[in-house]
This record gives structure tokens, sequence and C-alpha cells, in this order.
């Protein structure tokens, strides 16, 4: 029996739990069954609860405490451990019928997934070398306001194609928080970062030339952010984007519902979810539609 799940992953602070909470009130308004993972081991405020959560099995906190670890070092634990113990994801997530989407919630740590192997012999447990068979699509959310500064933009792209090879899966690239640049940023020019080329930094070049020209002393940590070495090298990242043609976004506005809905339908999509659901007979509506009116 086949099993449908999306990853949701990004940067910390690109509103990856905001947008699970979105995704499970959209789900829950159209009467579709969820199952919600928390794989954040320091999290801890929950809109919804997770019917999942790694806590249970270990946390970060008993970790760094216990260990003498630091941040960083003791979420890697935390998944090592996971690693050891998947029979802590299996038992909960094998009952699970096609109905239902999987959401599993990742911590904001990059180097998880693009650094070690540590998501990705995960992803391979999920979808292949265990027995879940699950139809993984990963959501990953880059914060919106990374578009005003373009070096930052590129590079939260590169992250997001190096999660791509990295992960072997289809991916949903999201630009997150909209609601924050609708203001300031206009829509024509909002266009341009869905799919990132290198005239976006082309722009900015001819915009301000003798920033990205002059030389600066190696020392000055500020000066050299904006000198002609780190623009060289923002243009070299963009390029590498550009030739590898893999990372285009969506735009993501969680207080809009339509917004909401758009992202669900590529990531339905993505793992084939509408595919393999049964069809419904008249009478199922009838039954659903005279269910809710006992409820009202």
């Amino acid at each position: 029996m086949s099993k449908f799940g999306a990853l949701v992953m990004g940067p910390a602070g690109a509103g990856k739990t905001t947008f699970c909470n979105a995704l499970i009130q959209h789900l829950r308004l159209n009467k579709r069954s969820c199952f919600y993972v928390n794989l954040d081991p320091a999290a801890e405020d929950f809109s919804y609860e997770p019917d999942l959560d790694i806590k249970d099995l270990i946390s970060l906190e008993d970790v760094m405490e216990e260990l003498g670890l630091g941040p960083n070092g003791g979420l890697i634990y935390c998944f090592e451990h996971l690693l050891q113990n998947l029979d802590f994801l299996t038992s909960a997530l094998e009952p699970l019928s096609e109905e239902y989407l999987i959401i599993l919630d990742l911590p904001g740590q990059i180097e998880l997934y693009t650094h070690i192997p540590v998501v990705p012999t995960l992803v391979k447990h999920l979808t292949r070398f265990g027995s879940l068979n699950v139809s993984l699509c990963a959501a990953y959310l880059l914060e919106s306001t990374f578009v005003i500064d373009r070096a930052k933009f590129f590079a939260g792209t590169l992250s997001a194609m190096s999660a791509m090879i990295m992960l072997e899966i289809p991916h949903v690239n999201i630009l997150s928080k909209m609601d924050l640049v609708k203001g300031s940023v206009p829509k024509r020019q909002l266009k341009r970062f869905l799919d990132p080329d290198t005239s976006l930094l082309d722009d900015e070049s001819t915009a301000n030339p003798a920033r990205n020209s002059k030389v600066v002393d190696p020392a000055d940590t500020e000066s050299v952010m904006g000198g002609a070495s780190f623009s060289k090298l923002n243009k070299a990242v963009a390029h590498l984007i550009v030739d590898f043609s893999m990372v285009s976004f969506l735009q993501l506005d969680v207080q809009d519902e339509d917004s909401v809905g758009g992202v669900l339908s590529y990531i339905d999509d993505a793992i084939q979810y509408h595919e393999a659901q049964e069809p419904r007979e008249p009478n199922d509506e009838i039954a659903d539609y005279g269910d809710d009116e006992m409820m009202g």
C-alpha cells in the first residue's frame, strides 16, 4: 500500500512550522487526513499537537545537558540516534492508509541535509530501503525577505539546490512570508526571483558600480562583503545555479487560503497523490454532507 508525505525543510526562521500549521488547517477544512510528525528535537510550541514527536525518543535539551554538546552537535547526535531507532518512525507510520498526507517537520540546521548524510539516509529509509514505501516530496522554504539582499537570496537558492541533489526526491521550492515583502517589492520585480538568473546580480552591479569594483582591506569584514571579490563569488554562485537549471520558486502567504492550497496542489502532483485515491461514489458525498449537517 502506497503512502504519501511532504518533508518540510529550509533554514531557520523560514516559517516551516507555520507552513505545517497552515497545511494541516487547509487539509482539515477540505476533509483530508494528515499525520503530523515533528522531527525537530528542540521544538516546543505547536498550534497542532504532533501525532508523532521525536522528543518522545530523544530531546536536544537532554543531549546537550548529559553529553555537553552544543546545539549543532547535539542535533546531529539526535538524528544519528533516530537512525539507530528507525522503528520509532516505522511503527507509527506503517498503519497509515494512502488517504493520509504525512507531514514531516524538520529543524532549520541545513547541514543535516546539505553537508552530512543524516537526512538523506532517513529519506532512503522512508522511500526505498524500508517497508514504508512513502512517495515523498520535499518542500524547501526560503524566506522571501532574502530577495532584498540578492547575495543572500542566491546563497539560499544554492542551499535549496544542494538539498535537491543530496535527497534525490521531488522538490517544491517555496518563497515564504510573502506578506512581508508585498508592500516593499513590486510584483513584477518579485516574479523575477521565481526563476533565478544572473541578471538579478547584473542589475545590482549596474546600480552600484563603485561598490563592486573597489579593492578592500581583507581584514575589514564589512568591506569584504561589499567588494569586488565578493561580487565575483556571488556571480559564480548564480552561474552555477543557472547552469544546473533546477531551482524555481512558488510564492506562499500562509494567511491566504488559496496560496496554501496552490502550494499543496504542487505537492500532490509531485507525489501523485490523487492518482492513488479511489473514486468516491455519489452516495459517499451525500453521507459526508449528512454527517456535516448532524455535526452542525
